[in-house]
């Protein structure tokens, strides 16, 4: 059946046609539709002008659900049964004696996805906007002749092995591994992102203590320029506060220390990287030991600062602000439901 683009593109298609001095039937024959229908339009046009072109109104199927319970479907979409958590298609189509079809069409409608859930966490540090403004200064206004490392640990890197070997990706065959592992031990990999060009200085080790902290440091002491500041953005944790590791870096003065804000770690771009690496190597591999785990990471390392991949980021710090308060304010709603 055709759309109404195509039935107005068509109409407007046979005025044309008349107005160039065809007669009833060659518009229709040239237009493909019966004479008939060629009457119909051009007394139309002549009688109501452009507005008689458009369909007349009341035509069609009534609707077959009511606007009460059109109205039950979607306020209650939000509002699960007791025991529940949400609803689903047939839960409600039940609840309100209507089809499942007719459920999923008024939900699409109305972009209501009762089965999706997005994370979020908003931080309750005091001194948000201070250490927001400090990183975001960073990355849009970064120091002349001076280092920004964005750093962190990922922590507890899995050696997993599968006990059985999938079967690889091929043409109408999706690649396959088996639920079941065996677990070899955890590493922890510490890594500094470069921001101004993307390169990965980086150390792994067994625990995850302020020593391994302070030996990561010293790598970035020895593996950086004599005498050139370094800024490093990093989270709160423990053992990046720790006596030993402060007294050490009293001794460096070049270092300068950029905390984020608790509970925001979507603000130090090395957490960016680390997501490449999880999906690239770490998730989808299978180790049959730490050492082989190590492996595979250094030689991802290696190849990346070959060709090093910078993040450069683009969101002004007023943008996000307003974006987080307006997260604040919904939550504020959301409590008093």
């Amino acid at each position: 059946m055709p759309t109404t683009v195509q039935r107005s593109a068509q109409r407007a298609r046979i005025l044309l046609a008349c107005a160039g001095g065809l007669s009833q039937e060659e518009v229709a024959r040239q237009v493909g539709v019966r004479r008939r229908i060629v009457t119909k339009w051009c007394g139309r046009f002549r009688k109501l002008g452009l507005a008689g072109l458009a369909d007349a109104g009341g035509r069609g199927c009534k609707p077959s659900v009511s606007e009460e319970t059109r109205a039950l479907i979607l306020t209650q979409a939000t509002r699960p049964p007791k025991g529940r958590t949400r609803h689903s298609v047939r839960s409600m189509a039940r609840r309100a004696g209507v089809s499942v079809g007719t459920v999923h069409a008024l939900w699409q409608a109305n972009d209501i996805k009762p089965h999706l859930t997005r994370t979020f966490k908003l931080s309750n540090d005091p001194q948000f906007e201070t250490k927001f403004w400090d990183v975001i200064g960073l990355y849009l206004n970064p120091p002349d002749k001076a280092l920004v490392l964005c750093c962190d640990e990922k922590s507890q890197c899995q050696a997993l092995e599968r006990t059985q070997p999938g079967l690889p990706l091929g043409l109408g065959h999706i690649r396959t591994r088996t639920h079941d592992y065996i677990r070899h031990g955890t590493v922890t990999l510490f890594a500094a992102l470069s921001y101004l060009d993307g390169k990965i200085l980086s150390r792994t080790a067994e625990q995850h203590t302020h020593k391994e902290w302070l030996a990561f440091l010293k790598v970035i002491d020895r593996e950086t320029p004599l005498g050139q500041a370094i800024h490093l953005i990093m989270d709160n944790y423990a053992t990046h506060k720790h006596p030993t590791v402060k007294s050490w870096l009293a001794r460096h003065p070049r270092f300068h220390l950029h905390f984020t804000p608790t509970s925001s770690s979507w603000l130090n771009l090395v957490e960016r990287f680390f997501r490449d690496l999880t999906q690239d190597v770490v998730r989808e591999g299978s180790f049959g030991s730490v050492r082989e785990l190590v492996g595979a990471m250094e030689t991802y390392l290696a190849e990346r600062n070959l060709a090093p991949k910078r993040y450069v980021w683009k969101k002004k710090g007023a943008e996000i602000l307003a974006k987080i308060a307006k997260a604040r304010a919904a939550q504020a709603v959301a409590s008093q439901l």
